[in-house]
């Protein structure tokens, strides 16, 4: 039997750890072991780290701060196993998480398969931020074909030899790592398959604060992606996660120019059906026709202000992220946070 080591990093997260090792622990899959890494918590992380490490199935590390991507190759150089799947403290996989993503190699035989991945569903809760976040999660799962580019970081398995031949996780990178190394494993001529029966749940994502941050990170890192393997360099499939990002980010060009128009009327008495408001007004109703093409759409129409706020609030975030992104290139930084 083919062991498998289980990664999973925590920092500040001493209320999620339990449902998650829980979920590790009862894996249907033998032989397992599951790698704990607390990334330097100070809200008592340490402590529940250091109880779960004492489990014939787990081994705890702690670490200084610093950051995910360290994080995860400390877990991998610890790991044992020939394969090395990674998940998320926020996460809780189905028992036969492991083994679905096993069966998935004995069916693969005849290609290269450096990684295998599964699918990640995103739990609802009353508020508009989890219902949009789930439901473009799945958008994006249902458009996914079997060969991928991606092995999303929550729920991935790698083969250990070929991660480290290509470098492993860097300890430079900041989010984004499994994208990163997902580019890496292609270039070396491995393949990424997808299989959607292994399956892990997301605790529901809340909060527009949190959900700014980390649409304003994704921007970053994949601005970082962009630069650093453009496309025409790129093997294998193309990015087959965007989801609705491009549509959300012109959102806020099309309202600045349209607002813009409407503000010169006002000021300086342009006509109002001049070329200029007839073209912006347009490319808003092309934009609004793609957008209701888009499932997330009939969510927003449940909650119309709090959903138009939190589509601005999207495009704001996309926005800062890559003019950070490109400040990052600038300087020659990998926005390490």
């Amino acid at each position: 039997m083919t062991l498998v080591s289980i990664n999973v990093c925590v920092r500040d997260g001493v209320s999620w750890v339990d449902e998650c090792l829980h979920a590790l622990v009862n894996q249907t899959h033998r032989p397992l072991e599951i790698i704990l890494v607390d990334d330097g918590s100070s809200d008592g992380t340490t402590m529940k780290v250091e109880e779960w490490g004492k489990h014939e199935l787990v081994e705890s590390i702690s670490t200084s701060p610093l950051g995910l991507s360290a994080a995860r190759m400390a877990a991998v150089e610890a790991s044992k196993g020939t394969w090395v799947a990674i998940t998320d403290i926020d996460v809780r996989p189905e028992p036969d998480w492991i083994e679905k993503m096993l069966l998935q190699l004995s069916a693969s035989e005849e290609e290269n398969v450096y990684a295998v991945t599964g699918r990640t569903r995103f739990g609802r809760a009353d508020d508009i931020v989890s219902q949009v976040r789930s439901i473009e999660i799945e958008t994006k799962y249902q458009n996914r074909s079997r060969r991928t580019s991606l092995a999303n970081g929550p729920c991935s398995m790698f083969l250990r030899e070929k991660l480290l031949s290509v470098g492993g996780f860097n300890p430079e990178w900041y989010h984004a790592e499994d994208m990163e190394v997902s580019l890496l494993l292609i270039q070396a001529g491995g393949q990424i398959v997808y299989t959607p029966e292994a399956i892990v749940s997301h605790i529901p994502e809340t909060e527009f604060s949190r959900f700014f941050k980390k649409r304003m990170r994704d921007a970053r890192a994949h601005t970082r992606i962009v630069r650093k393997y453009p496309s025409k360099s790129r093997q294998g499939p193309g990015f087959d996660f965007m989801g609705s990002s491009w549509l959300i980010l012109c959102l806020i060009p099309l309202l600045a120019i349209n607002v813009s128009i409407i503000a010169a009327n006002q000021l300086y008495n342009v006509e109002f059906f001049s070329l200029h408001h007839v073209l912006s007004f347009t490319l808003l109703v092309i934009w609004a026709i793609l957008f209701w093409r888009k499932p997330i759409f009939f969510v927003i129409l449940k909650k119309p202000f709090s959903g138009f706020v939190l589509l601005i609030i999207w495009s704001v975030a996309l926005w800062l992220g890559i003019i950070m992104g490109f400040f990052d290139a600038v300087t020659k930084r990998n926005g390490h946070l």
